[in-house]
């Protein structure tokens, strides 16, 4: 069985209708405000902050690890001079001498080398670990901040859902009474507006939207109901306030 072609005026109704539900949907999203956003941004935050404590702990347990190794080796370095040191007491002719105090003096060479690389990584490890720190306190701030903000977007979405899935479901059901053409021109005009106006009224001669004037012609046009029409400037979709106002009494009844 062939479907019903629905009139220019029954187009415009379940446009407007689909109009003022979704618009109820949009003033949920307005009392969210910017907090799922906010939220959003936060969490991909803390994940970069996090990455980089990481990276900042690492490098932080390499140069501790590196300076550990340079004490370690002067303490063999010491041990190994108090050893030669005792041998050359017992030393039998010069060669055995001059062996032990070549063999003393790379060692001193090497306890120098250690201590001046303790010394360089000393300032940058402490240069680290400050910017490790510092990060860390940033991190905490912006948990505490997410923890708030989440509560508080948490708050505001336990006192809307179930009003915001019941028009969502209505806004799904008025769809299914307007053809695709029709739907895919309001969902584009929707999204290319803040306010997510696409169906208005003209109010004192001006469009609903933009507030343009409305030529008298084009009004006369309107009130007919024998085509759709959109505004010049805005391209929004224009009714009657007779539209209008039967939809509202529909909604009141």
């Amino acid at each position: 069985m062939a479907t019903k072609e629905l009139t220019i005026k029954e187009k415009l109704k379940n446009l407007y209708e689909l109009q003022q539900i979704d618009s109820e949907i949009d003033q949920i999203e307005i009392l969210k405000g910017e907090l799922p956003m906010e939220v959003s941004d936060l969490e991909d935050e803390i994940v970069g902050l996090q990455t980089r404590i990481d990276k900042l702990q690492t490098a932080v347990e390499d140069m501790e690890s590196t300076a550990s190794r340079h004490t370690a080796n002067i303490k063999e370095a010491e041990a190994l001079i108090e050893r030669y040191e005792k041998q050359m007491d017992n030393v039998k002719n010069n060669r055995e001498y001059d062996a032990l105090t070549k063999e003393i003096e790379m060692q001193r060479l090497e306890i120098q080398l250690s201590q001046k690389k303790i010394r360089e990584s000393s300032t940058l490890l402490d240069g680290k670990k400050e910017t490790l720190e510092a990060a860390k306190e940033r991190l905490e701030v912006k948990n505490t901040t997410l923890t708030t903000k989440k509560v508080e977007l948490e708050k505001i979405i336990e006192k809307t859902i179930k009003e915001e899935e019941k028009l969502k479901k209505k806004s799904e059901k008025a769809k299914k009474n307007i053809e695709p053409r029709l739907l895919k021109a309001y969902t584009k005009i929707r999204g290319a507006y803040r306010n997510g106006l696409a169906v208005v009224t003209v109010g004192r001669n001006s469009c609903g939207g933009c507030f343009n004037k409305i030529p008298p012609q084009i009004q006369l046009e309107i009130q007919s109901q024998k085509k759709i029409l959109a505004c010049e400037h805005c391209g929004r979709v224009l009714v009657d306030n007779e539209t209008a106002g039967i939809i509202e009494e529909d909604a009141e009844a």
